[in-house]
This record gives C-alpha cells, sequence and structure tokens, in this order.
C-alpha cells in the first residue's frame, strides 16, 4: 500500500476536504493538517497580494520529500498540495496532513512533511507591499 496518497502543485484554490479524504484511513487513530495561508504582513511591512512560482522539477521534489517522510515516520497516508499563481490575503498556500496509528506519529510527519516541503521543493514567493516594493523569498 502507498502511503503517499496525494501530491499537486495547483494554480486554482486548494480543498481541505480533499486533501483529509485523501488521508482518511480506517487503521488511522490520529489525522493532523496543516493549512498555510497568505497573511497580510511580513517583516514588519503590509501585504497586498503575492505570487508563487515553481521550478519545473518541483513535482519530483515534492514527491522525493513524501518519501523521505514515509520512510522514517510510521504513517499510514500522506498527502500536500501547494498553491502556485497569484494570491490574496486569506488565501490557502499549501494544505499538508499526514494519518497515522497514534497522534504523535501523525504530528511527527505532518511537520516533517511542511517543513521538508519549505526548505526543500522549489517553490518562490513573490511578495507585493502595500508600500509599493516587492520581495522575493525562497528564490535561489
Amino acid at each position: 500500500m502507498d502511503v503517499i496518497r496525494l501530491l499537486d502543485i495547483r494554480d486554482e484554490a486548494l480543498s481541505v476536504d480533499e486533501v483529509l479524504a485523501a488521508v482518511a484511513d480506517p487503521a488511522a487513530g490520529g489525522t493532523c493538517l496543516f493549512l498555510g495561508s497568505v497573511r497580510d504582513s511580513d517583516a514588519g511591512k503590509t501585504v497586498r497580494t503575492l505570487d508563487y512560482e515553481a521550478h519545473p522539477s518541483v513535482r519530483e521534489a515534492l514527491r522525493t520529500v513524501a518519501e523521505k517522510v514515509a520512510a522514517e515516520v510510521p504513517v499510514r497516508a500522506l498527502a500536500a498540495v501547494h498553491r502556485v499563481g497569484h494570491l490574496e490575503i486569506g488565501d490557502l498556500a499549501v494544505v499538508v496532513a499526514a494519518a497515522a496509528e497514534h497522534r504523535q506519529e501523525a504530528f511527527e510527519a505532518c511537520r516533517r512533511l511542511i517543513d521538508d516541503l519549505k526548505r526543500e521543493v522549489p517553490i518562490w514567493k513573490h511578495q507585493a507591499f502595500t508600500d509599493g516594493t516587492t520581495e522575493w523569498v525562497g528564490s535561489p
């Protein structure tokens, strides 16, 4: 059984219900969900909007991250979907979920999946601030 149930990059609104359904498992006693949304400020500046861009290798990198988590944490299911394109304040940028027999493993897998995704998957954020300045975050 493949525990990696859903991995995707999308240019449309993300569905929490879809991600939760992907990790549903009758043997899971714990499911952990992380929602990352666009906030209205960063480093003391007011954010107006942002855009996410991804390298063409993004799907392979996301799979590599998920496979590593699945190999190191006893989970029943993992899922992660990240948004690209133009986002407004409050929009969901990423939805990550992990299901495991016990809550501790679900928490650990979910945290590792989002942390490793943010660190290792080539997705870059271009923020536009209300003062007219912009900033790239996470770009090489």
